[in-house]
């Protein structure tokens, strides 16, 4: 006989899969798909949660700041670069 996954001799009952797992331990797809859909779920509202408050909308203000001010500095640089290429 081949290498295979063990079955209980004939007769014997054997439970069936607990907590989304199978009788041999390996979490079955439906398990770890709920599980993936709950993280994936939890993590979109805590986002939504966080952008609702006043230091979550403060964050993201301060976010897009940072954001104008690197924007502007890059067009200094380049406008500066152009300058000198005409010398």
């Amino acid at each position: 006989m081949g290498v295979g996954i063990p079955v209980p001799p004939a007769g014997i009952p054997t439970a069936p899969g607990i907590g989304g797992y199978t009788n041999t331990g390996v979490p079955t797809f439906e398990s770890v798909r709920d599980k993936v859909e709950q993280r994936y779920g939890t993590s979109q509202g805590m986002g939504e949660l966080d952008r609702q408050t006043p230091v979550g909308r403060s964050v993201e203000e301060q976010w897009d700041a940072r954001a104008k001010a690197a924007r502007e500095r890059l067009e200094q640089i380049r406008q500066s670069m152009q300058g000198n290429d005409s010398e």
